[in-house]
């Protein structure tokens, strides 16, 4: 072999770039040489800390021949996790969580579902408490959520159409989904839609569905059925599967009205007949004021057939009694002809929808707010149309109608709580209530007007302040009528508030602008507008009240219960 054929590698393992070159020399201990280029360069010396035992040495190391002071003792080393050495648990600054842990929310069985559901809405998503059992199921896989949504949509769109407040329709949706075990819902409730939104994790998208409300009707009793089954799903104990609750919700729309159409037009007249006797009348009057009313009621039943708005409805129902008041004018009967055309506008006054739109305004759902404020105004419109048309005509008659005439100045009490309780159990009535109800809400509109003729005939308070105190009475027993049934309180304050109604205030401002007295009529109106805003915020009032302070059987107390924080100037 020669000396060339002896250089050449004999394969790919015998050269490599970690091959120590020819001529170098090898290293003393026969193991491998190969540094690092964070070693210190040989030649220099490494100055070691007194105690330390370790013979790694640096690249900042001081050569050697240069003073080194002595180190201080050399300290372990210490963890992201571990205790700074500058801590001191007496000078310690405050924890984000106290020492005696974050506070739970308490929310107990005994609560009405009313306000746990409140209670949680106001919470962000991140603090609310986990649900309870959920109902039971057919499979272990649990109801599809679609189903779910579907069911909270129709419940929440038969209580909107019913007439209660958006906050409560909320409450009540939010009741049903987490009664089936979904968490993470987001109700929503504005006029006329409503929509939920169920997003089961972080990472998953929402399922978010929507209804609208097309059509509204008065039925009280169908809105306390379906109160009835949202407290059966609320309950842990009474175990309702979906398809249950599906079927009594069909039962619950198939139900008929309690009360004929023949006995809501008795109704509506004997509602008109007692707002008379309310305001000073006598039996003529009563009768003309009941005979007026159903004549109405019949016109708008005549046009709902039709098919017309009920701008219009309300607008051909007010013509009747004003007819009659101006027709007994006109033929020199010695009665009091307004109180017959200020009966009639009791019957058509929209106290109902008042008072949603105030507590809607109050619990901080303005849009809706606006928009049921805005329907009353639509009413208020045409009531004002109708009558200012027939009192037109019977000023240029020659009709001598007094815009200054004092009516109920309060000389017959009795009759006048009579007239009052009558005028709540025909408004009842009117409602659709159930009958168990009717004797609890007319003893309540007794109570609400011997309070006002107390205040303002006896005592000589303004009547809006009288009336705000009387409404707010009326509020506080709806409320604690309906914490002990777990019920709504509509049933027991709506009818309630009949007795203290603008209606003479409303007469006096139309015929005032009839005579061409602007500034009087005007000035009467504005009057009637704020008796109405007082009734609205006293019965929200009262409702307050009793979930503050008051501790019945199933209230909260104060501590408990969150306000909301939608609107505090940040």
């Amino acid at each position: 072999m020669t000396e060339a054929e002896d250089r050449k590698p004999q394969s790919d393992e015998a050269h490599s770039a970690f091959r120590q070159p020819p001529g170098a020399a090898a290293s003393a201990d026969g193991e491998s040489s190969t540094t690092s280029e964070f070693e210190i360069p040989q030649g220099l010396a490494v100055s070691r800390p007194a105690g330390s035992e370790s013979e790694t040495t640096s690249e900042f190391a001081l050569p050697e021949g240069l003073d080194v002071p002595p180190a201080p003792p050399a300290e372990s080393e210490g963890s992201a996790f571990s205790t700074p050495s500058t801590y001191s648990a007496w000078t310690a600054p405050t924890a984000f969580t106290p020492a005696s842990g974050v506070p739970l929310v308490s929310l107990t069985k005994d609560v009405p579902w009313q306000d746990r559901m409140r209670a949680m809405l106001r919470m962000p998503v991140a603090e609310r408490p986990a649900p309870e059992t959920p109902q039971r199921h057919d499979d272990d896989t649990g109801p599809a959520v679609p189903r779910v949504l579907d069911l909270t949509l129709r419940i929440g769109e038969l209580l909107l159409a019913g007439g209660e407040g958006a906050e409560d329709v909320e409450a009540a949706m939010f009741a049903v989904c987490r009664s089936y075990g979904l968490d993470r819902c987001e109700p929503n409730v504005t006029f006329t839609l409503l929509s939920i939104s169920h997003q089961p994790s972080l990472v998953e998208d929402p399922v978010t569905a929507s209804r609208t409300v097309r059509r509204r009707g008065t039925d009280y009793t169908r809105l306390a059925a379906v109160f009835h089954l949202v407290d059966d799903l609320s309950d842990p104990d009474t175990q309702t599967s979906l398809e249950e609750a599906y079927r009594r919700l069909a039962e619950i729309r198939r139900n008929r009205h309690p009360y004929p159409t023949w006995v809501l037009t008795v109704a509506s007249g004997s509602l008109a007949g007692a707002a008379s006797l309310l305001v000073g009348g006598d039996v003529i009057v009563f009768f003309a004021a009941l005979f007026g009313a159903m004549l109405g009621d019949r016109l708008a039943w005549l046009c709902a057939g039709r098919g017309l708005p009920e701008f219009y409805q309300f607008a051909v129902a007010a013509m009747p009694p004003a007819a009659i008041g101006i027709a007994l004018t006109l033929t020199h009967v010695d009665v009091k002809s307004s109180a017959v055309i200020t009966g009639g506008l009791f019957a058509l006054l929209p106290g109902r929808a008042l008072v949603a739109g105030v507590q809607d305004g109050l619990t901080g759902f303005y849009i809706t707010a606006a928009a049921r404020l805005l329907e009353v105004m639509y009413f208020f419109v045409s009531i004002v149309a109708g009558v200012l048309v027939v009192l037109y005509f019977g000023v240029q008659l020659g009709a001598e109608l007094n815009p200054d005439a004092a009516l109920g100045t309060g000389d017959q009490p009795v009759v006048q709580i009579f007239a009052s309780m009558l005028l709540s159990l025909a408004f009842a009535i009117l409602l659709q209530q159930e009958r168990s109800t009717v004797l609890a809400v007319t003893l309540n509109g007794g109570i609400a007007w011997c309070v006002y003729g107390a205040m303002h005939y006896t005592g000589g308070i303004s009547p809006v302040a009288s009336t705000a105190a009387a409404a707010g009475l009326v509020g506080l027993f709806g409320q604690l009528m309906s914490r002990y049934r777990f019920a709504s309180a509509l049933p027991y304050t709506t009818a309630a508030i009949g007795p203290l109604l603008p209606g003479s205030a409303t007469y006096f401002g139309l015929l005032a602008i009839a005579q061409s007295k602007v500034d009087a009529g005007l000035l009467s109106l504005s009057k009637a507008v704020a008796l109405a805003m007082a009734i609205a915020i006293g019965v929200n009032l009262g409702g307050e009240i009793s979930r503050l302070f008051l501790k019945v059987p199933g209230a909260a107390s104060a501590a408990g219960r969150r306000a909301a924080k939608r609107t505090r100037g940040f």
